[in-house]
Order: C-alpha cells, then structure tokens, then sequence
C-alpha cells in the first residue's frame, strides 16, 4: 500500500445546507445541553434472568458504567450488555442488562440503591427481562441539544436555525460519521490504518476493533462525500442497494425511474458500503462508484479480509421528519430523534458550519489508547 496515501487522508465533507447561513457556537458547554435519549427496540416484560437497569449518567462513558454494573454485583464484565454506545460529554440516558439469574422482589427493590452506592448514575427504573442487551437492540436515538453563544445572536441566530431545519426536514441529510469515530484530525483511523497494513498490533481487542472499523467508517464518509459532491444524493442510481424505511428490507434498483419516485416520497434511501468480502455489493453504475472510492483509498479488499472486517449496508440518507428548533437564553435549542447508528454531530455541524473537529471532544466513548504493539501483525 501506498504510504502518502495512508498520510493523505480527505476529511472534508460537503455540507447538504451549503447555501445557508450557520449559526457558529458551542456544543457541549454542559453536560445538560447535550442531551440524548435511547428509543429501545422493545420493552422488559418483568419476568426473566436478566436484570434491565434504565440510567441516566454524566461524565461517564457507556463502558465505565457497564464496568460499575458488573462489579456492584459481582458479575463478570461480558454479563452485562447494552444497545448503543453514548457519549461521555452529555446527559444520556440508556439501558444495560445485567445476567443476575432467578432473584426476588427484595432484590429488585435494593437494586436501584445498590447500584448508586457504586456508581454516580441516577436509575430511572429496574424490570426483569428474558434476553441480555446487545449492540444494535434500539431503535434509535432521541436527542436535544443545545448550541450555546451562537456567532450570531436573537433573531438572526433563530431564523437561520429555522431555515437549516426545514431544508433538512425535506431533502435528509447523508448519514456521515461524526469525527468522534474518527477522532481528532483523523487519528482513529490514521491508527486503525496501520493495524489494517499489519504493521503495527494491539491487544486491547475492543479498542482494535474501533480503530479498524473507524477505517470503514472513513471509506463510507469518502463514498457519501463524492455522491453529494457529484449530485448523486438525490437520485438513486442503477444498480443501487436500497433499504425500505418501513421494514428495512434491501433490494436491488433496476427500474430506476419507479424508484426514484419512492425515493423522493421517502420510502426507500439508498445504501451506503461498509466495505469487506462479505458485504453485498452494488452494481451497474452504483458498483462502479462503490469501487472507485475504494481504489482511490489504496485498500485492498484483502487488506480488510484478513482484519475480519465482513462488510455490511450502511443507510445513506437519514430522513429528520421531527427536527424542530427553538431559542433560549443559552442559545440555539435543537430536537430530533435518529436511528441507531447515526450520529447527533453529523446534524448539528448543518447548523454551526464550525470545523468537525470541534464538534467532538474526545475519542467514541473511549477509554486510554492502549499503546502499540510490536512483533505482532493483524494475521496472528
């Protein structure tokens, strides 16, 4: 592989709002303006093995809370799961499992206090449930957000606001990668790329993991960037992968023109690659966009089979039917929900057109990057 190409990373991504005004300001000035809800998939029914704990936390990362859960009970840290990852900097709040087995109704109403003498969480609620929580088993996400000490203020600030928000209501917005997956400048992947190239190791399997996956989330951000670039978000093109809203079933476009119509009637939306060998790849016009980007990357397809990076479907356009704003004292308040996987940044940096870089203060919910490893390569 080329090495000025791992160096030469593109982070740039095109706004769906270009022609707008932003609003400037600042994200995250408290944890309370930083607000973000888990939308669960289903609900506990109050019988089962598996204690469901809904919490609310601040200054905590989703891992250093499952860290507290399992050693309130004295659980092993894999006997607690969780649906989504949420950020350190906010007011989350979410949903962990916890394998307790068969307990009683004095168990279930100490649980709460239990938990809070050991961590600095408020529980909302504890139910009993069949099944532990695994990534993915959410809906989404509801958030709202305050933009604080916008560059322009009153009136302006808000009917800049208002006018970013019903342009987004009706076109959707490319499900970019917010830079917290890619880190500051493009280190997670700058990293991740040289476990990809096998030169350097790290042992610390779930931070490996992030780091390869923020490549892929790097190459689809690149595949996004260049259908927007080229006016191709708007339309589908032949030989597209598409995902209905509803059900989330794919299918393959080939009467472009009936399903166009559904596109723009918001039914379906394109899909984005998440690349790897596994992964179900477009054709006709859309394959050949697909592997463009790649090979501008300097990938190869057996560079992310041997990291075990299968591939999948990525949603390309995120549709905001609920976005709404308003204004306080403290600036510029913005409410949407998302679905799973979809980052609140990739919204709000349409309003604040501010540099990525500063709408992520630290890595995706992270701990201390652990350091390389040498003597090893990504095929051990």
């Amino acid at each position: 592989m080329d090495e000025s190409v791992y160096v030469e990373l593109d982070l740039e991504l095109p706004y769906r709002t270009h022609e707008l005004p932003g609003i400037g300001g600042q994200l995250r000035a408290t944890p309370g303006a930083f607000i973000v809800e888990e939308i669960p998939l289903y609900e506990a029914v109050g019988a089962g093995q598996h204690l469901y704990v809904n919490i609310t936390k601040e200054e905590l990362t989703t891992r250093d809370v499952q860290r507290g859960l399992a050693e309130a009970f004295g659980l092993p840290y894999k006997a607690v799961g969780f649906a989504g990852m949420k950020d350190k900097f906010a007011r989350a709040t979410q949903t962990f499992s916890l394998l307790v087995g068969h307990v009683d109704d004095e168990f279930l109403r100490a649980a709460p206090a239990r938990i809070m003498a050991k961590i600095a969480v408020t529980v909302n609620w504890a139910r009993l449930h069949r099944n532990k929580l695994k990534r993915g088993h959410l809906l989404g996400n509801r958030f709202t957000i305050t933009v604080a000490q916008p560059a322009v203020r009153g009136a302006e600030a808000l009917a800049r606001a208002a006018a970013i928000a019903a342009y987004l209501r009706n076109s959707g917005l490319p499900n970019f990668y917010g830079p917290q997956r890619l880190g500051q400048n493009g280190a997670n992947v700058r990293r991740g790329w040289e476990l990809l190239q096998g030169d350097k190791w790290m042992s610390n399997r779930w931070l490996r993991s992030l780091l390869l996956a923020s490549v892929q989330s790097y190459l689809c951000n690149r595949y996004l960037a260049l259908r927007r670039q080229r006016g191709q978000f708007t339309t589908l093109l032949t030989g597209d992968i598409a995902k209905k809203y509803a059900t989330g079933g794919l299918f393959i476009v080939e009467d472009r023109k009936t399903d166009q119509s559904r596109y723009e009637q918001k039914e379906i939306s394109f899909t984005a690659p998440m690349y790897g060998p596994k992964m179900w790849q477009a054709e006709a016009e859309s394959g050949e966009l697909e592997q463009e980007v790649l090979a501008m990357s300097g990938i190869e397809m057996a560079s992310l089979s041997r990291a075990n990076l299968t591939g999948a479907r990525r949603l390309g356009r995120v549709l905001l039917n609920d976005l709404s704003v308003a204004q306080n004292e403290a600036g510029i308040v913005v409410r949407f929900s998302l679905p799973k996987g979809a980052f609140a940044t990739t919204v709000l940096r349409e309003f604040m057109k501010v540099p990525d870089d500063a709408l992520a203060q630290a890595p995706e919910d992270s701990v201390e990057y652990a350091p390389f490893e040498k003597g090893r390569n990504s095929e051990d």
